[in-house]
């Protein structure tokens, strides 16, 4: 059977380039059929990185089939996966995020879940001596998901080993990293196609705070005005999705890369509360800057009270 290789809900760039590059690792070094498979619809970036490497968009899937064979990478929460994921014989996990606990497997299995800004870096470690085999558009591959993952190594996520694998794969690729950087974020940001919906899911996970079942979406951008012009429908909009979820609420950090802030959309007295206990912020409006705040997993999430 072939071994599908999947990522989170609501692929960002590293959800969607890791598991491309771990199915090529499975097939060609490890002689393991596999395919790459997404969990939704990439983001602005991660069909950016699929353009510019010339890569087919993975087959998008809603669910798996029983006993089916799978790599769950860039997560290991079950709120991030297809519902029946419990079912599928889980072969490993590799994964840079906290381990949360309710993934049940058919046996032992590797499961391998370390401190560093982006999946990637660790598939390029546990590929070792055999990713220098890896074609022109893998190390493209490879290359952005670092980039994305540490905001151009902006992000407090960012560990001295992600910067050093992504400056010898710019360099054996013969790219700027500053220029492919921005062109990068230029993707991002070119968010005008997308409903406020969409923009409130794009890039968002669920977290429950105190009781309060919370959808955390961020949006990374060198031009948040882009984003702040449309807070007014952006908030109504909240309401909706929320419902339509089964979430109490919805959190949207516009993160602005290059001034390395965030700004809170403060829609009611809930986000107010939020907003003050979690950051220590005096909120006066409809929107909040939190100065530094630029990682939804080290900076937003472990420090979201109520």
């Amino acid at each position: 059977m072939t071994t599908l290789v999947f990522g989170h809900k609501s692929p960002d760039t590293d959800s969607t380039g890791s598991p491309i590059l771990w199915a090529w690792y499975l097939n060609e070094v490890k002689g393991t059929k596999a395919e790459a498979v997404l969990l939704g619809e990439p983001n602005t970036e991660a069909a950016f990185m699929l353009r510019k490497w010339d890569l087919p968009k993975p087959r998008i899937i809603s669910e798996i089939a029983a006993d089916e064979p799978c790599v769950i990478v860039d997560t290991n929460n079950p709120a991030e996966l297809p519902t029946n994921v419990n079912a599928a014989d889980i072969k490993a996990i590799i994964d840079h995020h906290k381990l949360v606990g309710g993934l049940e497997t058919k046996g032992p299995i590797d499961i391998t879940i370390r401190p560093l800004a982006c999946t990637a870096t660790i598939m390029l470690d546990l590929m070792g001596k055999d990713a220098a085999r890896m074609p022109t558009w893998a190390k493209g591959t490879a290359l952005t998901c670092i980039l994305s993952d540490t905001l151009e190594f902006r992000s407090p996520t960012t560990t001295e080993h992600d910067r050093t694998v992504a400056e010898a794969l710019a360099a054996d690729l013969g790219m700027s990293i500053p220029d492919y950087a921005a062109e990068m974020f230029a993707a991002k940001s070119d968010v005008s196609a997308f409903s406020d919906a969409e923009l409130l899911r794009m890039d968002s996970k669920e977290y429950t705070v105190a009781g309060k079942d919370l959808r955390v979406s961020v949006l990374e951008t060198t031009s948040p005005r882009i984003v702040l012009d449309r807070k007014d429908s952006l908030m109504k909009s909240m309401t909706d999705v929320a419902r339509e979820d089964g979430a109490d609420q919805v959190l949207l950090f516009v993160v602005d890369i290059l001034n390395e802030e965030a700004t809170l959309l403060v829609p009611n007295d809930l986000v107010k509360t939020i907003a003050e206990k979690s950051f220590g912020a005096t909120v006066t409006g409809d929107t909040v800057v939190l100065p530094g705040i630029m990682s939804r997993k080290k900076q937003i999430i472990p420090n979201l009270k109520l």
